[in-house]
């Protein structure tokens, strides 16, 4: 696991487009955290990154949306299913089977109907400073794990001290 912080949603957004060199298509990054703590940020500078020229916009109430850029984004907010057939049916593994990467809001309460390599963000809000985030970043899944140094590299500047594979 890899600890890194933020100071600004700019710079939160900044993390998540730095994390767009390690992504492939077919990938699956799982954003974990509670209201607030910056996943559709996140989402909106990994889009950036990858081209995306529309605003991105929480998908609370649509469940999915997809952007066009340099691959397609597909995001996910799956806080308000209520069964886990519910994933299942809006086809994302159907839709990753075309190309493109998924950030899966609330990711983990859908794990085990999505594949079993994906990388995991876990926001929360610094407890001292309502602007500032801690990241939790780690690959699950043996096509993850090899890319674990990449992730280290490509997140470097926001890494904490002590905290690549604390």
């Amino acid at each position: 696991m890899i600890l890194a912080a933020t100071k600004s949603a700019d710079d939160t957004q900044a993390l998540a487009a730095a994390l767009t060199e390690v992504v492939r298509p077919r990938d699956v990054v799982m954003l974990v955290g509670d209201v607030g703590a910056g996943k559709t940020t996140f989402t909106q500078g990994f889009g950036r990154a990858l081209g995306v020229q529309e605003a991105i916009t929480s998908p609370t109430f649509v469940l999915l949306r997809t952007y066009g850029g340099t691959m397609p984004l597909h995001h996910v907010d799956i806080y308000r299913v209520e069964h886990l057939q519910e994933v299942i049916d809006l086809g994302l593994l159907e839709l990753l089977d075309e190309g493109g990467v998924a950030l899966v809001e609330w990711g983990d309460l859908a794990e085990p109907v999505l594949p079993r390599d994906y990388l995991e963000v876990r926001l929360g809000v610094h407890p001292s400073d309502d602007d500032s985030r801690q990241v939790q970043v780690r690959g699950v899944g043996p096509d993850w794990s090899v890319r674990e140094q990449l992730v280290g590299r490509a997140i470097a500047q926001w890494v904490v001290e002590g905290g690549q594979g604390a």
